[in-house]
Order: structure tokens, then sequence, then C-alpha cells
């Protein structure tokens, strides 16, 4: 442990169905790394994670979204899986609260199917990304200049595409996050 997070806050907004090992992996690099990290999410007390297709265990949820605040924290991370950004896009106070982590600067690092929240938060334009392959014509018609790549970084931004990719992913957000 090298303590490259020290003290960072990181939220990790998920609703049911992430896809648990995006979401258990990363989260457990940066607190070994250091940082403080936190579940938000539009449940209220717990949230349940999917491995691939079959339902994951349950965790609990430290900020429930309806009282998060991107003010609060250093950087985002967000899990992919099909369902969780699917219903992420769909609601307001998931959108505005990725939004304001773009609109104030801070990392964000998202994998898989992640960016479809992303989209309908508007920030994908011009930049370079990556994704879980059926996202790509969805993130090339929002203006993103789609790559197949492990992990991509653009500014602010690191994008993986599937749970394989997820040590260099780690590795990246780490590195962006701890600037």
């Amino acid at each position: 442990m090298t303590n490259k997070l020290n003290k960072k806050k990181i939220a990790i907004l998920v609703a049911d169905g992430f896809e648990q090992q995006e979401f258990t992996e990363p989260k457990q690099a940066f607190e070994a790394e250091g940082a403080q990290t936190y579940v938000v999410s539009p449940m209220d007390e717990r949230v349940q994670g999917w491995n691939h297709f079959d339902k994951g265990d349950y965790f609990p949820v430290d900020v429930p979204l309806a009282n998060a605040n991107a003010e609060d924290y250093d950087a985002l991370l967000l899990p992919g899986g099909v369902a969780n950004p699917d219903q992420l896009r769909t609601q307001e106070k998931a959108v505005e609260f990725v939004k304001s982590f773009f609109d104030a600067g801070k990392p964000v690092a998202a994998i898989c199917h992640a960016p479809w929240t992303l989209i309908e938060a508007d920030v994908v334009k011009s930049r370079k990304m990556t994704s879980w392959p059926s996202l790509e014509t969805d993130l090339k018609n929002a203006g993103a200049n789609w790559i197949n790549q492990e992990v991509v970084e653009d500014n602010n931004l690191i994008t993986s595409r599937n749970p394989d990719d997820i040590p260099a992913f780690n590795k990246k957000a780490i590195a962006l996050f701890s600037q």
C-alpha cells in the first residue's frame, strides 16, 4: 500500500443490477491506496450486485442518492452491468449527480455499460472513450470517439470495456484520482 489516494473521498454510484466485480475490485483497490469509498444509490439501505446474469451479493448504501452532493467527493466510480446504468440514466438526480462531477472538473472512472449514464449526462461529446462493445454506436451517436482499447483516458475521464480490463482500469483510475 502506497497511500496514493490518502483521504480521497470516492463516490460509487450504483443501482440494483451493477456488475459486482466492477464494483468490488475497484473499491478494494481504492481503499488499499487509502481512499474512503462511499456507496451512493437510489436504494436507501442496500443495493444488489449481479455476477453476469446471476444475482449477486447485497451491499450497504452509505449515502442515499437523494442526499448525495458531488461537492462532498473527490472522484466518482461508475460500475457497469446492464441494469445498473439503464436505471441510473432514467433518474434525474443520478444524471445531475454525474454531470456535477464533470462541471466541477472532478475525475470520473466508468466501466462496461456505465457510459450510458454519461451519455444521458451529456458529457461524452468529443471525448475519446471505450465501453462494452454494444455501446459503441450509442457513444458515437452522442459524439464520442469510441476506441476498442483496454482503458482510455481523456482528461478527467477513464473508461474501460469489461471485467477483464479491471487491473488496467484500476491502475489508471488510481493515477488519475491521486492528482
